[in-house]
C-alpha cells in the first residue's frame, strides 16, 4: 500500500496534464501512486497517459467516466473507492507540485485534520512557456525562474526556503483553513465518515462544502499554504455554465446553517459498482 494516494480530475487539457504527471516524476518521496480522476475527455487525454506510463517512477492509474457536463464530484467520489492507499492528497490536474510537495503532506498529516497547502497563479503566457525541461530541473516552482519569466503574483510561498520559517508563516497566516481542491489532504475514513463530494455540484466551491461538512464532523482544518505548494496552469474554463456557482452556494449555504455532516449524495451512491468491480 503507497502512504498516500494523489487523486486529480482532468477534462480535455493533455498538455497541462502531462507537465502535472512531469511534475509528480520530480517528488523526493516515491511512496504514492497517481489517480487521474478523468471526467469524460477525449481519447488523446488517454493516449497521454499510456505513453507516459512506463516512463513515470510511481504507479500511474487513469479512471474514465462519460462526458455528462461537469462532473468531478461524482469522479472523485468514484476515484476514493479506488485509491489503494488510507490518506488522499488532492488537487488538479493543471496544478504542477513543488517537488517536496507530497513528501511535505505526508510529513505534516495529523489524526482528525485535514490539511489545506497553497498555490501560485501564473498567467496565461507563462503557463505555456513552461517545458517538460522547465519541470524537471525545478524551474517552474522556482521563484526567480518564474519572476524573470512573467510571474505577475509576487507571492512569498515559493521564496521561503527555511521550513521553521514555513511553519511560522503557516501558524501567523491570517487565512482560514479550508479545504480548496488544489491542494489538500485528508485521512481516507474521514472522507468516508462525510460521504465524500456532493455529487450535484458542479464548478465553485465544491471542494469548500466538502471540507466544511469534515469540520461539522470534528476534522479541522490545519494550514499548510507555506510548506506544500504548486504552480497553477491558467487555461480557459468552456465548462462553467450559468448558474452553477449559484446552485453551489445554495448548498453550501444549507450546509453551514445546518452544521450538516452527511450528504446522501456521495460516495454511498458507488459503492455497489466498487464491489462489483472488486
Amino acid at each position: 500500500m503507497p502512504a498516500a494516494t494523489v487523486m486529480f480530475a482532468t477534462y480535455n487539457e493533455p498538455r497541462w496534464l502531462e507537465w502535472v504527471l512531469w511534475g509528480y516524476s520530480t517528488q523526493t518521496t516515491r511512496d504514492f501512486e497517481v489517480l487521474v480522476v478523468d471526467d469524460g475527455s477525449r481519447e488523446d487525454t488517454r493516449a497521454v497517459i499510456e505513453r507516459l506510463r512506463p516512463q513515470m517512477n510511481y504507479p500511474l492509474r487513469h479512471f474514465w467516466q462519460p462526458d455528462e457536463g461537469y462532473q468531478k464530484c461524482k469522479g472523485m467520489n468514484r476515484g476514493i473507492l479506488l485509491a489503494r492507499s488510507d490518506y488522499l492528497i488532492f488537487t488538479d490536474g493543471d496544478c504542477i507540485p513543488h517537488p517536496e510537495f507530497v513528501a511535505r503532506h505526508l510529513a505534516l498529516r495529523e489524526r482528525g485534520r485535514y490539511l489545506t497547502g497553497g498555490y501560485c497563479k501564473l498567467p496565461l503566457a507563462l503557463s505555456h512557456r513552461i517545458t517538460r525541461e522547465d519541470i524537471l530541473a525545478g524551474r517552474a516552482t522556482d521563484y526567480a525562474w518564474l519572476a524573470a519569466n512573467g510571474l505577475e503574483r509576487h507571492t512569498l510561498k515559493l521564496r521561503v526556503k527555511n521550513e521553521f520559517l514555513r511553519r511560522l508563516l503557516n501558524t501567523l497566516t491570517p487565512v482560514k483553513p479550508r479545504l480548496h481542491g488544489h491542494n489538500a489532504s485528508v485521512w481516507r475514513d474521514d472522507v468516508l465518515r462525510v460521504n465524500g463530494w456532493d455529487e450535484r455540484m458542479q464548478y465553485g466551491g465544491q471542494d469548500l462544502e466538502l471540507g466544511e461538512r469534515l469540520t461539522h464532523a470534528g476534522v479541522r482544518g490545519k494550514t499548510i499554504r507555506y510548506s506544500a505548494i504548486c504552480v497553477h496552469l491558467e487555461h480557459p474554463r468552456g465548462y462553467l455554465k450559468p448558474g452553477m456557482r449559484e446552485k453551489n452556494e445554495a448548498i453550501r449555504a444549507k450546509t453551514r446553517a445546518e452544521r450538516l455532516t452527511w450528504t446522501p449524495y456521495g460516495i454511498d451512491l458507488h459503492k455497489d459498482e466498487a464491489n462489483s468491480a472488486a
